[in-house]
């Protein structure tokens, strides 16, 4: 292996974090393999019922389960010609606890292979699963013609090695296994965390697109209103403006004509310095926005004042000084 690869397995694994990842992948592993997860279609259906039927071959599966009932007790019928020996491997695993006969049809008879999957069937039981898997097809054939009565004959065996104390009594519980509990129980929180997740950031998120939306308004309020004190401006610059023409059209001017031209002017170049301004604020920008519209209000009272000014009487010839030159010597 590369030792940076190395290097980077050992700094995540050796980290809490890392630590929690590798024992969350040991339970799910060994979750799959003790829950079935790698079972074939055979074993698959012995975990939950007690009669397996090939496809193709004809037999009540349900009248097949209420003859056997709740019994320690596992029938396979197969089809002819299929494996016995590999059919009783295949449910080795999800059968334990049980005596299984692997049964198929072979002209008038029955092929029979039988497998006692008993507690300590390899030492101390070895002798009683090897009786019990001598008896439990015993008397078969004579029904080959009908599986179900083959099959309550192969319960009377079962009950008779139970009386003899070969097989221990007692019923077999199909239930989940703890790994599937587990499972079911991380699914559970996994449901109940994933929609207290989604609550909280459906909130927040509400909350945040709300309080954008507000921004928004009022940034659109602010914008409005800096949009409407620009107008009144303007028109208020426009009804100045004719006043200025008029006097500029005058022979004679007052000297608070000529006062309020320059006020005037001074009133429409930073009215234009403004406009510019106002043309490439950010609207998101309320501090900005904000700006403006306090200085279009300082130059609408400029205009008022300018409005409300006298035009003044005094009326002299444009140019003319404000005092009368001494006359030519002579």
């Amino acid at each position: 292996m590369n030792p940076s690869v190395r290097r980077r397995l050992g700094d995540l694994f050796g980290t809490p974090f890392g630590i929690a990842v590798l024992a969350c992948l040991v339970l799910a592993g060994w979750a799959l393999w003790t829950g079935g997860a790698l079972d074939g279609p055979v074993a698959r259906h012995v975990r939950a019922s007690s009669v397996y039927v090939a496809p193709g071959v004809e037999l009540d599966r349900a009248a097949a389960e209420r003859i056997i009932g709740n019994r320690r007790l596992v029938v396979l019928m197969l089809e002819p010609g299929a494996d016995l020996r590999q059919g009783c491997r295949q449910v080795e695993r999800a059968a334990d606890g049980t005596v299984v006969l692997v049964m198929s049809r072979d002209s008038d008879e029955y092929d029979t292979y039988g497998c006692a999957l008993l507690p300590g069937r390899d030492e101390g039981n070895f002798g009683r699963a090897f009786v019990a898997e001598m008896t439990i097809s015993r008397g078969v054939d004579t029904f080959a013609d009908r599986p179900l009565e083959a099959l309550k004959v192969v319960t009377v065996n079962y009950d008779l090695l139970v009386k003899a104390g070969t097989v221990p009594d007692g019923a077999r519980t199909i239930s989940p296994s703890l790994p599937r509990f587990l499972l079911a129980g991380a699914a559970i929180v996994a449901v109940v965390a994933g929609a207290t997740v989604l609550y909280v950031g459906g909130r927040r998120a509400g909350r945040l697109a709300d309080a954008r939306r507000r921004r928004r308004d009022e940034n659109a309020d602010a914008r409005g209103a800096l949009g409407a004190a620009a107008a009144m401006l303007a028109q208020q610059i426009i009804d100045l403006d004719q006043r200025y023409a008029r006097a500029q059209r005058q022979a004679y001017v007052s000297g608070a004509e000529e006062a309020f031209g320059r006020r005037y002017l001074a009133l429409t170049s930073d009215y234009a310095a403004l406009l510019d301004r106002v043309a490439a604020v950010d609207a998101d920008d309320e501090d900005a926005v904000r700006g403006l519209v306090e200085r279009v209000d300082a130059l609408s009272r400029r205009a008022s004042t300018l409005t409300e000014s006298p035009a003044g009487n005094g009326a002299r010839p444009k140019g003319a000084r404000s005092r009368s030159a001494p006359p030519s010597g002579g």
